[in-house]
């Protein structure tokens, strides 16, 4: 089914503005690198620290939960004051909570640093944050595309740091590594500077620059689509947090060394750039809810592949290869389908609220890892879970309408 791109008003240019989308990418992998690779650091933290997993699960767990309830606020700043400020302090949020969850002696300050700042780091640094900024200075038919090379970038720093976080582990400590890492997170705030501006420098959210926030909120969550998007994004966020945080100590559990759990994530992090890339493209073209319907038909048929055949490194690098091509595809279209629906005028708040369904997913996929294997000594349940709640997104995909809400069809052309 071809996809029909609407717009709301003539955008403000129609080249795709480099200098935005470049320095924009950099903060995507800078922000999703460290948080994809905190999986390396369960074991040896526990290790030295005597704590359980189901302690790290909860650190992980409130990190995705706090990135989900920051987004809409940070998302709804970005969208009155500008994208730069919020991009700034998320960048600062983000140092600190990895300093402290690097210098933590219990499992409050953990809870804090690596949990809640980390958490809301990454919110102000999110996709949704820098997609919106490029979605405003980016002609609507060529939005796909560039949400495909945003989210293409966050996988990049995925498949950076998996190798670089187990380099400095091994070379440096897990605290010492952290300390590192949260240096790096302080050139996020120069990186921020060409993204200035709000949803009212953008001519594409003239039209729409008099609905208030209460307004937007009550037309999308009347709007029988957006909450669908909304029910099914959440799987999305139970699937991939539970493995970014669990999938190594999994390797390790099934007794393969563990420098294949490092290879499978950066295999993931790189077959995500294309996935990502792929996604931007087929949502430019195709109809992006059934898109994401197959996306989750196929995560679930490759789980319950990878359960049940034999699990050896050979089919663990096999599973990462596919997976990651299925990883953050989802996010193109989804965001692309909110743009659609919507325009840009609160598109930073309104993404966001999406993604906190995708975080309460995480949420669950990370504490629930770690609480049902500590009483059951076993993965298995959650991952069987996933493949189930696959089915249910995929159903509840499939009948979303790709088209702009009334207010924007009956809006005079510009």
């Amino acid at each position: 089914m071809t996809s029909t791109t609407y717009t709301s008003a003539k955008p403000v240019q129609k080249t795709v503005p480099w200098l935005i989308i470049i320095c924009g990418c950099l903060i995507a992998a800078l922000t999703f690198g460290p948080r994809s690779a905190m999986g390396f650091f369960q074991l040896p933290m526990l290790a030295e620290k005597g704590w359980d997993r189901t302690t790290f699960g909860l650190a992980m767990a409130l990190q995705n939960l706090f990135w989900g309830l920051g987004l809409p606020f940070f998302g709804a700043i970005a969208d009155r004051f500008g994208t730069w400020r919020v991009l700034a302090l998320g960048g600062i949020i983000y140092a600190t909570g990895l300093y402290l969850m690097a210098t933590a002696e219990s499992t409050s300050a953990l809870n804090v640093g690596g949990g809640v700042l980390v958490g809301l780091g990454v919110a102000a640094g999110s996709f949704s944050i820098v997609l919106a900024a490029f979605a405003r200075h980016t002609p609507p038919e060529k939005r796909s595309i560039v949400f495909g090379i945003g989210t293409a970038a966050g996988s990049a720093g995925m498949f950076i740091f998996a190798p670089i976080s187990q380099g400095f582990i091994d070379a440096y400590g897990w605290s010492q590594s952290l300390i590192i890492m949260a240096g790096m997170m302080l050139a996020i705030p120069l990186l921020a500077v060409p993204l200035r501006g709000s949803s009212h420098s953008a001519q594409a959210a003239l039209k729409a620059a008099d609905q208030t926030v209460g307004q937007a909120l009550r037309e999308a969550f009347g709007h029988r689509s957006y909450t669908l998007l909304f029910s099914g994004f959440f799987v999305c966020g139970f699937q991939v947090a539970f493995i970014t945080a669990h999938f190594p100590a999994y390797i390790g559990d099934l007794g393969i060394e563990a420098r294949y759990a490092v290879i499978a994530l950066a295999l993931i992090g790189f077959f995500n750039i294309i996935g990502s890339l792929g996604a931007g493209f087929i949502g430019q073209h195709y109809s992006k809810p059934h898109f994401l319907a197959w996306i989750y038909l196929g995560r679930s048929a490759l789980v319950t592949a990878f359960l049940l055949l034999p699990q050896t490194p050979t089919t663990v690098i096999v599973f990462a290869i596919l997976m990651g091509l299925l990883w953050l595809s989802t996010v193109p279209p989804t965001n692309g389908l909110v743009a659609i629906m919507f325009g840009t005028r609160h598109l930073g708040m309104l993404g966001g609220i999406v993604f906190l369904s995708h975080q309460i997913g995480s949420f669950l996929g990370v504490w629930l890892g770690g609480y049902l294997y500590d009483r059951f000594g076993s993965y298995d349940p959650v991952w069987w879970l996933g493949v189930a709640l696959g089915i249910f997104a995929a159903i509840v995909h499939w009948p979303i309408q790709e088209k702009p809400v009334e207010r924007l069809r009956l809006a005079p052309a510009e």
